[in-house]
């Protein structure tokens, strides 16, 4: 299958540490090394954006000689073009790059889950990660795709005596992650005005990084971000694959860090209705918000689903941290059944595997995931359910919820069978919350999909959408509108809306990444394989390490791999550097057309 699929031998590397002891003046850096925090800033059109005033009155990190420490990591020729080394600079490491004969070096995990980010793929000045598909400037650490908040922190690089040495801040070692600078807002308001310059409808991912973007490219007016939740932004795709997780534990933002940004959030704040001519948004509590620009990214719901017994509790859609902490609590030792065979669903039920009695899983297809993986992926991942005590009730459907005192204790299917449950989750999809746009103005198709434009505003002018709401015009496909409910794809959005509130247009340029958990194997997808006409497998289905790449009229147009990291980062990379691949380029088996993409 070619070399790029092989595991690299660990390298060792011999630290000399040079403690720098000397008194000299102390060293004043932003966290993206710069003189100025927000030297970057440029006007945005009518709304407010950060003054050459403001970038002065900017706090500034200080530091001493004794926050840094220096090592030779490394002759100067024991790395080629195109290579990463991770490298310890005791205080702890980073990640060494060599490219075009430059060196670099930067944090070495991922912000988003820690990923080992050398053995993620360098190319064309940027590396991307291999489990999520991140993406981080080699100059400059910045974030440039996602998912993920954060961007890496950078270390100085010089040579001496062919001796390659790093100089580093020991708290950027430590901590392996930095945000990007943000302007503060300088309109003087009252918190209690009813009136935002921007406001967010969602704090998921699109919201959130929205509302960070906005601050980051120096808007300095009043952003408020409200949300249903009660809860400031967490990580919502955690809730399936950790059920014991607090809010806490799921945080992506706290309080103190939106506040210090003068980002304000309202929770427990549904949003009820949007009239478009007054530009102006109403709250379930009878409160009224007015803004200048308007982003609606409230997510998706669970699709409804019909059968006898609504009223017997213990049966849950996955929505809350609350949600996942009372199905662990209560399929403890006890009988759990799980309703549909989406991703969520089957997450949840490897979950509970080793705390339940017994799980089960209806699904209305014959194979679960045949339609986004293939039927022999899919089949394959039914076979490990199967191996781990899951029992699978395929082409079947929920007639009736069996409560006794109220409380759960049977499900019994259309076919008959009855199925002991003292706990069930609904996992059968969703839809997109968009109940509340019906009479504003605001078109959507008959799903209830918004439909965006290229910069994601909807056909209202100044009101933005994003997230699994929208329909948006997506390059892999022609510009065709297409719906694609992936976390990272959030991200992206709220980045592109932010940019086109402030003037600056900027078109969607990214590769759809997914990925899955299950009894501590990883799914990884890349691509957009709706509609796809064949698989080409190359690997071990049965033995779930695989690549397998999905085509459409003999175009590849996505990958899913499992145990074969980087490859689908790989892919991705190929995939967003515009490149066409063929499918007689991956029927051969042969993948060195994949392998040192950064060496090119």
């Amino acid at each position: 299958m070619g070399g790029c699929l092989s595991k690299s031998k660990p390298v060792e590397v011999k630290v000399e540490l040079t403690l720098l002891e000397k008194d000299k003046e102390a060293d004043v850096m932003s966290p993206n090394g710069k003189a100025s925090p927000f030297s970057d800033c440029r006007p945005n059109g009518a709304l407010g954006h950060c003054s050459d005033e403001d970038a002065a009155a900017a706090p500034l990190r200080l530091y001493k000689p004794r926050d840094y420490v220096e090592a030779s990591v490394c002759h100067v020729k024991d790395m080629e073009n195109g290579q990463m080394r991770e490298v310890d600079l005791g205080s702890g490491r980073a990640l060494l790059i060599k490219e075009h004969g430059e060196f670099s070096a930067i944090g070495h995990k991922c912000p988003h889950y820690g990923a080992p980010l050398v053995k993620g793929v360098l190319s064309k000045g940027h590396v991307r990660c291999p489990w999520h598909g991140a993406c981080f400037s080699i100059a400059t650490g910045d974030i440039e795709d996602f998912p993920g908040l954060d961007s890496l922190p950078t270390f100085q690089v010089r040579v001496e005596k062919d001796k390659v040495i790093i100089r580093a801040n020991k708290q950027d070692l430590q901590s392996q992650k930095r945000s990007k600078a943000m302007a503060r807002c300088s309109a003087v308001i009252n918190s209690s005005t009813g009136f935002s310059h921007i406001l967010i409808v969602g704090s998921g991912p699109a919201g959130l990084v929205c509302a960070e973007t906005l601050r980051q490219e120096g808007f300095t007016d009043r952003i408020v971000m409200c949300t249903m939740d009660k809860y400031p932004p967490y990580d919502r795709p955690k809730l399936s694959k950790s059920l014991e997780s607090t809010a806490e534990q799921l945080r992506l933002r706290s309080i103190d860090f939106l506040q210090a940004h003068d980002i304000e959030l309202l929770t427990e704040k549904e949003a009820v209705a949007v009239d478009v001519k007054v530009k102006a948004v109403t709250f379930q509590d009878g409160s009224r918000m007015e803004y200048r620009r308007l982003f609606i990214a409230t997510g998706s719901k669970p699709k409804p689903l019909n059968y006898k017994g609504q009223d017997v509790r213990n049966v849950f859609h996955l929505r809350t941290p609350e949600d996942a902490n009372n199905v662990a609590r209560l399929a403890n030792n006890k009988n759990a059944v799980i309703v549909g065979t989406s991703f969520v669903g089957m997450e949840v039920a490897a979950a509970l595997t080793d705390k339940a009695h017994s799980v089960s899983i209806i699904g209305i297809e014959a194979v679960p995931f045949r339609k986004a993986l293939g039927e022999k992926v899919g089949k394959a991942i039914m076979k490990l359910f199967e191996t781990n005590r899951v029992k699978f009730y395929m082409l079947n459907e929920v007639s009736e919820m069996v409560g006794h005192h109220g409380q759960l204790k049977e499900v019994v299917l259309k076919s008959g069978k009855v199925l002991r449950a003292d706990v069930c989750i609904i996992g059968t999809g969703s839809g997109p919350a968009t109940g509340f746009l019906k009479q504003s103005g605001v078109h959507m198709d008959s799903k209830g999909f918004v439909p965006v434009n290229k910069t994601m505003q909807t056909n209202i002018d100044g009101v933005y959408a994003g997230g699994d709401i929208v329909t948006f015009p997506f390059p892999g496909r022609s510009n065709k509108k297409v719906n694609i409910p992936h976390w990272q794809m959030a991200h992206v959005h709220g980045r592109v809306a932010a940019l086109g509130m402030m003037g600056r247009p900027t078109e969607i340029k990214t590769v759809p990444y997914f990925w899955s958990a299950m009894f501590g194997k990883s799914l990884r997808y890349a691509g957009y394989g709706e509609g796809f006409d064949d698989v080409v497998i190359q690997g071990d289905v049965d033995e779930l390490k695989f690549v397998a790449f999905y085509t459409r009229s003999e175009e590849v147009v996505a990958v899913a791999s499992m145990n074969y990291d980087p490859i689908v980062s790989r892919v991705a990379e190929v995939l967003g550097s515009g490149k066409t691949i063929r499918k007689r380029d991956v029927e051969t088996g042969d993948m060195s057309w994949l392998i040192d993409k950064g060496s090119q």
